[in-house]
């Protein structure tokens, strides 16, 4: 097993001017169609609605209006899709920044992602800061760092039980919200600050405080208040917000997962100095696929997350124009010898993802494509 590694150093761009060729091209499309690269009118009622799809049945519940164990799992199932909305849709782009040029803006609808349990000042070290920078770096990009009894990375130590893992997967890809909200967050949070994170004065202290006080709201109105009002057994309503996080979890997992945990992705580790042989570029294209380019309403549903390679090599942009971009990305991309990973549909991109599952399931995992 490799030792830690700790801030990986890519090389200069091998293909100079890659980066300045994208942007430029970028931005030229944003100034000839006059179009801001933040939110526009679609993005803004996409915001409305998802937030309603979460807020309207939890309002119900919690108030009483819903009395039918039927109307109980209906309304957490929808809510549920709701919270996926939320976290794809909403606060992913805020707290990325590409929401709005105003950043308060950015930072209320970041706000959104504790409403719904978790925490925006983890997420952001978690997926901005250590996802981003290293993906698919062992140890380095934490969205590959699993408990032992999964192994998203050929570099991670390999158990037995693993060769069974694309099989019981599902069950911890859909509890994973509850996990998250639970015990993740102030677990991620210690660990964060022994890795120099939070280290300003009492910052630490600050977001700890933070994050119980909005958990504790959460778990009052998606919980507790439905628990008081909802006239069913207790176990029913905790079952149907179980039912709720398992829906979530297994959507948001899912989503995140194919776009990386593929068979065509590579996961490279940095040389004994910790240099990485490739430049960030090259890197990302190396370590990410796209899934469904074609359709409209997955985009719509998942926040634009199919257009994961736009997502990670134009940040700052809001994921609502990932569909106009992705031919100025892959042509530019082939001009310049980058590799550009896509699948035609999401059914395909699972299947080679239980694929990669299988394949790290061996004890003899090949390590590059």
């Amino acid at each position: 097993m490799s030792k830690k590694i700790n801030n990986p150093k890519f090389s200069r761009e091998q293909n100079a001017t890659f980066s300045k060729t994208l942007r430029s091209r970028v931005n030229a499309y944003f100034k000839k169609n006059d179009i801001s690269r933040n939110a526009n009118t679609n993005m803004v009622t996409k915001t409305v609605v998802m937030l309603s799809f979460f807020f309207v049945p939890i309002i119900l519940l919690s108030t009483g209006l819903i009395t039918s164990v039927w109307l109980l799992f209906a309304a957490y199932l929808i809510a549920g899709l709701g919270m996926s909305g939320i976290g794809m849709g909403i606060m992913h782009d805020a707290i990325h920044g590409s929401y709005s040029r105003n950043k308060k803006v950015n930072t209320l609808l970041g706000y959104t992602f504790n409403l719904i349990g978790a925490n925006d000042a983890v997420w952001k070290v978690q997926h901005n800061v250590l996802h981003h920078s290293y993906t698919n770096i062992e140890h380095a990009d934490d969205d590959i760092n699993a408990p032992f009894f999964l192994r998203f990375s050929p570099h991670a130590k390999h158990y037995w039980l693993h060769r069974f893992q694309h099989i019981y997967i599902w069950f911890f890809y859909g509890i994973s919200t509850i996990s998250w909200i639970t015990t993740k967050d102030f677990v991620r949070l210690i660990r964060y600050k022994n890795m120099g994170f939070f280290n300003k004065k009492n910052e630490f202290k600050k977001v700890l405080s933070a994050m119980i006080g909005w958990k504790l709201l959460y778990y009052t109105y998606a919980l507790v208040l439905p628990m008081i009002m909802v006239p069913q057994d207790w176990w029913l309503i905790l079952l149907a917000f179980f039912s709720m996080h398992f829906v979530t979890g297994l959507l948001v997992s899912t989503v995140f997962q194919v776009a990386h945990i593929m068979p065509e992705n590579e996961f490279p580790l940095p040389n004994g100095e910790g240099h990485m042989s490739d430049d960030w570029y090259s890197h990302q294209f190396k370590t990410t696929t796209n899934f469904s380019p074609r359709s409209n309403f997955l985009s719509w549903m998942i926040g634009g997350l199919n257009y994961q390679v736009e997502h990670h090599i134009l940040p700052d942009v809001c994921h609502i124009h990932y569909k106009q971009l992705t031919k100025i990305v892959a042509e530019t991309a082939e001009e310049y010898g980058m590799e550009y990973h896509v699948k035609k549909n999401f059914g395909q991109a699972i299947v080679d993802h239980i694929k990669m599952l299988q394949l790290l399931g061996k004890k003899h995992t090949v390590v590059t494509p």
